[in-house]
């Protein structure tokens, strides 16, 4: 608005007083510098609140759908993830992640896809980020700044390409060639200016160097052009590195991370201002009184072979760069989770094999006020239960409580327990599997091959935890009881742990063919007054009873009393 009124004002005083319209001008250009500050701080502003009502949603439990899902990184023939609800709306993906660049989300996918390196280090930095949300939201609101133009940019693709202008045969050639047009010039300027001298050997340069210059140009405006267009997200990179750098760690991979922002002691930020600076001096090419200079002095070509040097020595770095970046989101995710959960605990990692026993064990995604716990041990003793249970009695949510806090315990989250021992292991499960037109597999035939997928796994010869809900449900009785014994021995036998769901009560005798490495429990319902009552608590034994007919029945279905 003062803008528009200094402008305005410019133009009534320039009617009557010309030279005194200069005032409100002299305004305009200085309202253009204070402003642009201003934009920006407002614009950060708001970021910044929405980082905080977003956190704020989370640990309110209305966060769901106001996320990032990370719904790309779903994958149907995951052995986990689409059972266990890691992306999609109210995902755990859209929980936790805060993330905002491509590398953050990647990784922090893949932590909980595929968790590899030390556990102990990731629990450490998300211990040291816990409370650090200062940095957190200053993170979170820079990322936001370069995420759109380090996607569209390329960087990677960029750094890593092939390096023109290489030869150094070739960099000395360019450097005798405009050395000798400047010392051609003199005698051919004074040829002009009183008539002594010639100017032959200048032309036979001038020759020269458009020989040259034709010869290098598609190289030149090559390497140019591609720095050109991603100078911008360089120094929105430089200005994210730059915020890292000033921060000091004491957590191992925290610290690892930090000194990946630096090579050969110099940190990230100053190496990307040089090129930065290289790519400033192009501009001055551009002046039309220093342009037929630059011109003899093959300009153009001297700074972009020390770009393209720049590139060959550091440019690989620039992954390097942004990985550590994308680390740290993913780190700072799992940080923010854990501060906005203060009543999850961080879990004890056992070394040796398969191992789950958890107190107190509650699926995350539910809300506080709804979510009920129970414990459960999976270990050498029993390694199997054999969940039994009416329908909507918590079958599968147990399953899933004990997947989602396997995959935060490896990633090196808190987890939804009281307490939690868990060794490092690979998870398979088979708990929401669907028939496929598009590859025209049944529902059996998908489910078979997601548990021979889960047996694989076994085979490799790592701890395995296992979730199989309503084994092999899509076959008859006879079938179903000889396969599933089978499956669940063979795991069994392999050291895995893992537990099978089923409504069919002659599975359970499955347990008691592998006592003691094996053990039925089951979750139960009350029908009081016309309606189901669930209670989702875990306990010993088989159940008892069905509450199938009488689900039914309440719904308006006319089923015969005696039924």
């Amino acid at each position: 608005m003062a803008r528009l009124a200094s402008i305005a004002l410019a133009f009534v005083v320039a009617w009557f007083a010309p030279i005194w319209a200069l005032v409100p001008v002299g305004a305009f250009i200085i309202l253009i510098f204070v402003h642009e500050p201003v934009i920006k701080a407002r614009r950060r502003a708001i970021a910044a609140a929405a980082f905080c009502e977003r956190g704020i949603a989370r640990m309110s439990n209305a966060w769901r759908g106001r996320g990032d899902r990370g719904s790309e990184f779903a994958d149907d023939h995951h052995p986990f993830s689409g059972d266990l609800d890691l992306f999609g709306e109210g995902s755990l993906f859209e929980l936790v992640s805060i993330a905002t660049t491509a590398a953050g989300r990647r990784i922090l996918a893949e932590l909980f896809r595929s968790p590899g390196g030390d556990i102990r280090e990731r629990q450490q930095s998300v211990d040291e980020l816990r409370d650090r949300l200062d940095l957190r939201e200053e993170l979170a609101v820079l990322a936001g700044e370069v995420r759109g133009d380090i996607e569209s940019a390329d960087l990677g693709a960029w750094s890593t390409a092939p390096v023109q202008l290489v030869s150094r045969g070739e960099r000395l050639v360019g450097i005798v060639i405009a050395v000798l047009n400047v010392i051609t010039l003199v005698p051919a300027v004074l040829t002009f200016v009183n008539g002594r001298g010639t100017v032959i050997p200048f032309f036979v340069m001038v020759g020269v160097t458009f020989m040259f210059q034709r010869r290098v140009r598609p190289r030149v405006d090559e390497a140019i052009g591609a720095v050109s267009r991603r100078e911008p997200a360089l120094a929105l990179l430089a200005r994210l590195v730059a915020r890292l750098e000033r921060e000091r760690f004491t957590s191992p991979r925290l610290a690892k991370l930090h000194a990946t922002l630096q090579r050969e002691g110099e940190p990230a930020s100053k190496q990307i201002d040089r090129l930065r600076r290289l790519v400033a001096l192009l501009d001055s090419a551009r002046n039309q009184m220093f342009a037929p200079f630059a011109g003899l002095m093959l300009w153009n070509y001297q700074v972009a072979w020390s770009i393209e040097r720049w590139r060959a020595r550091a440019g690989r770095s620039i992954v390097e760069w942004i990985d550590a970046v994308g680390e740290l989101e993913a780190l700072a995710s799992l940080a923010s989770f854990a501060f906005e959960h203060p009543s999850f605990v961080m879990p004890e990692i056992v070394d040796g094999p398969a191992l789950f026993d958890a107190i107190g064990a509650g699926h995350p995604l539910i809300d506080e006020e709804k979510r009920v716990t129970n414990d459960v041990t999976l270990g050498a003793e029993p390694r199997l239960l054999i969940i039994s249970g009416s329908n909507m009695s918590g079958k599968s949510t147990m399953l899933r409580t004990i997947g989602v806090n396997t995959v935060l315990a490896l990633a090196g989250a808190p987890v939804c327990a009281t307490s939690l021992r868990i060794a490092p292991m690979a998870v398979g499960a088979s708990i929401r599997i669907h028939d496929s037109l598009q590859e025209g597999a049944s529902r059996f035939y998908a489910e078979i091959l997601r548990i021979r997928q889960v047996l694989e796994l076994a085979n490799s010869g790592q701890p395995l935890l296992f979730l199989l809900d309503e084994i092999l449900h899509g076959t008859n009785s006879h079938d179903r009881r000889v396969g599933a014994e089978a499956i669940v021995r063979g795991l069994v036998e392999r050291g895995a742990i893992g537990c099978v769901s089923t409504h069919d009560l002659t599975l359970a005798e499955v347990a008691d063919a592998l006592a003691p490495r094996a053990a039925n429990v089951h979750f139960e319902d009350q029908f009081e007054a016309g309606e189901m009552r669930f209670d989702y608590r875990m306990r010993p034994g088989v159940v008892r009873r069905s509450n199938a007919l009488a689900l039914m029945r309440t719904i308006g279905i006319e089923i015969p009393p005696s039924s």
